[in-house]
């Protein structure tokens, strides 16, 4: 396994309190891995203590193999993409990707740019400011003027964020595209679990400072160790100390399976692609089912059965 960045037993305290606890992770070369969590779970303070911009009370962090707690922010072959981009306003997308470029004393920088703003599909753009750039556009600038410099690992900090929905998504499918062509490390920080789960080939859930759970996304959201993780990847109905993901809940007018329990609706919400259907079980509980919109409509107060595959059952 080629691991390119390391966590061992890291922490950091503050005098009011500790946020991040004993933390240990890898992230293997050329991968795109997440750091998923709620805010002030400790995710941005670990990033920065990859970056540089915080010291760890304890643990080592290591690149390439060597240890750098010891070294600056501009010693580490680590960059790091803002949630806020960080662009110079006084300067052009071209004079802000080759920032970097001259403070090392590269040489070739004007194809080195070219190339970076090739590869963020922002050819003939070079010479606009960033108040001339949509939010897209200043994301990708963002992310040129990192690249080009070819870290080690590059840091990304809610990148998304900024931007609408609609744009999120487009870009967020661009920068995986990105990543799979430049074949950088990325470590990414998100409280967004569909950004996590449609991103990252691994990731590490967290909360009040430690790690909850790393995997990747599919034996993570399939099989979390912990309610924390089960709850926060997504929704679950908990019936009887058993946790059913909605889309993992049927219905039907009749007993089915081996796991099966009468209910009554409550309500029915159409989303376009599945029904939304709220149930209420004998004891009162409460139970969220998502099924096809081909299977027919549910009406308020029909009585119905719940039923699940013993194998979509989360036991923890």
């Amino acid at each position: 396994m080629d691991l390119v960045l390391e966590l061992r037993g890291v922490s950091k305290h503050y005098p009011t309190h500790q946020a991040v606890n004993g933390i240990s992770f890898a992230v293997e070369r050329g991968a795109f891995f997440a750091l998923l969590g709620p805010s002030g779970c400790g995710k941005t303070t670990t990033l920065r203590l990859v970056a540089g911009f915080e010291d760890a009370t304890a643990g080592d962090v290591t690149l390439n193999g060597q240890r750098i707690n010891h070294l600056k922010p501009y010693q580490r072959n680590v960059n790091t993409v803002f949630q806020n981009y960080a662009l110079f306003p006084h300067l052009t997308v071209r004079g802000n990707i080759e920032f970097g470029l001259k403070r090392q004393g590269a040489g070739d920088i004007p194809r080195k740019v070219r190339d970076a703003l090739d590869l963020v599909q922002l050819s003939g753009k070079d010479d606009r400011f960033p108040t001339q750039l949509s939010g897209g556009e200043r994301q990708r600038v963002a992310l040129a003027r990192s690249l080009v410099l070819q870290p080690d690992v590059l840091l990304l900090d809610e990148p998304l964020s900024a931007l609408d929905p609609n744009l999120r998504k487009q870009v967020r499918s661009e920068l995986k595209s990105l990543q799979r062509r430049v074949g950088t490390t990325f470590l990414f920080v998100t409280h967004d679990q569909e950004e996590a789960l449609s991103l990252s080939d691994r990731m590490a859930v967290m909360n009040n400072g430690m790690l909850e759970q790393v995997g990747t996304p599919e034996d993570i959201y399939l099989r979390p160790r912990t309610r924390f993780v089960a709850g926060f990847l997504g929704a679950v109905n908990w019936i009887d100390g058993i946790g059913v993901r909605p889309e993992a809940t049927r219905i039907s007018r009749t007993a089915t399976g081996e796991r099966c329990i009468p209910a009554t609706v409550r309500s029915s919400v159409f989303l376009g692609n599945c029904l939304q259907v709220e149930t209420v079980c004998t004891n009162g509980q409460f139970v969220v089912a998502e099924v096809s919109r081909l299977d027919g409509s549910f009406a308020p107060g029909e009585a119905v059965h719940l039923w699940w595959n013993p194998s979509d059952e989360l036991r923890l």
